[in-house]
């Protein structure tokens, strides 16, 4: 979802030329003179540029988050300059893979964009309608949507000719990796959880959003069971079935949730969490254990782990030597 004042050199449109880029900001520099608000590039990367709205435009959720987690303006500032620093970093590689996209042919069919689509709404238990309403929340639109997805199908296809086709996992590697994580197969932990979510429009919003929060928290230490308080409060899809998230693998949950969820037992829940959806909470419902698996049964799925783990690494590698044929200029 990545506009404005350089509609000829909007992202993926090439400059040209130095000169061209000398045009651009001599206009930028002629609007200022003017007191007009404008755009302006913030990097080139070979003949391609990126735009202060395109980066703010990817800044805004994260900054958001910033802004809902209670921070010191000292600790806020470092973190939006650290965070500024990292997705301008992630808008550049993403220009590159733009760029081999295009080099490379690689197109993604609308019938494509459809079964991603209809496999998204399927895992996530969403009709249309459903999913249609969780975009207006955030801002977007179906077919901003389908951009996006028509954008990481590229982006899947490229990894797939540069890196997925020219990866092995032998059996040796398998086995090695099942011995070095045996306690892991020798039965893991399963959280059944309920959660509710309270999402954040805006950064304005975000201090009500967390005094609503807690005013649920003290509901709920006060003797207000969980799920009757998802399904009067939480913003979920599921808070009509009080919150209820199923049994889940401690292994499948991120770094974040696990942190959360450590040494709590059956009836706790866990401190307000800023994530990607809104302030969560999460409360354990019951806990068990799985049962454990043998080399056999565990192989197909170290596999794949071991497969995503060297995609990650080849692929670094593979974007590392882009960026370093690259022409790339940062402008602060």
């Amino acid at each position: 979802m990545f506009r404005v004042l350089f509609s000829l050199q909007s992202k993926g449109r090439g400059i040209g030329s130095l000169a061209m880029l000398i045009v651009v900001m001599n206009l930028s520099l002629a609007a200022l003179a003017q007191g007009a608000v404008v755009d302006r590039i913030v990097a080139v990367v070979n003949d391609d540029i990126v735009l202060l709205s395109e980066l703010n435009e990817a800044l805004a959720p994260y900054y958001q988050k910033i802004a809902a987690a209670g921070y010191t303006e000292e600790q806020a500032r470092r973190l939006r300059f650290k965070t500024r620093e990292e997705v301008l970093g992630q808008l550049v590689d993403d220009t590159l893979t733009a760029q081999e996209i295009k080099r490379l042919g690689l197109t993604a069919s609308s019938s494509e964009i459809d079964s991603m689509l209809e496999r998204i709404k399927e895992v996530n238990y969403l009709t249309d309608e459903e999913l249609r309403a969780a975009l207006q929340r955030e801002g977007t639109t179906l077919a901003d949507y389908r951009e996006d997805l028509k954008t990481q199908l590229l982006r899947t296809k490229l990894v797939n000719l540069e890196v997925r086709s020219k990866i092995v996992v032998t059996e040796a590697d398998i086995k090695a990796y099942y011995e070095a994580n045996a306690e892991r197969y020798a039965g893991e932990q399963v959280y059944h959880l309920r959660n509710i979510i309270l999402i954040i429009p805006d950064a304005a919003a975000a201090p009500a959003v967390r005094r609503k929060m807690e005013a649920i928290v003290a509901e709920i230490e006060a003797g207000l069971s969980f799920a009757e308080a998802a399904r009067q409060y939480s913003e979920s899809v599921l808070a009509e079935e009080g919150g209820d998230l199923g049994r889940i693998s401690l292994s499948t949950l991120s770094d974040e949730i696990r942190a959360a969820l450590d040494g709590l037992a059956a009836g706790d829940f866990t401190e307000i969490l800023v994530t990607d959806q809104g302030l969560q909470i999460f409360y354990v419902e019951s806990l068990s254990t799985a049962t454990g698996r043998d080399l056999a049964e565990a192989s197909a799925e170290i596999e794949d782990t071991l497969f995503k783990q060297i995609v990650d690494q080849k692929f670094n590698t593979w974007l590392e030597s882009l960026r370093s044929r690259a022409h790339i200029k940062i402008i602060k």
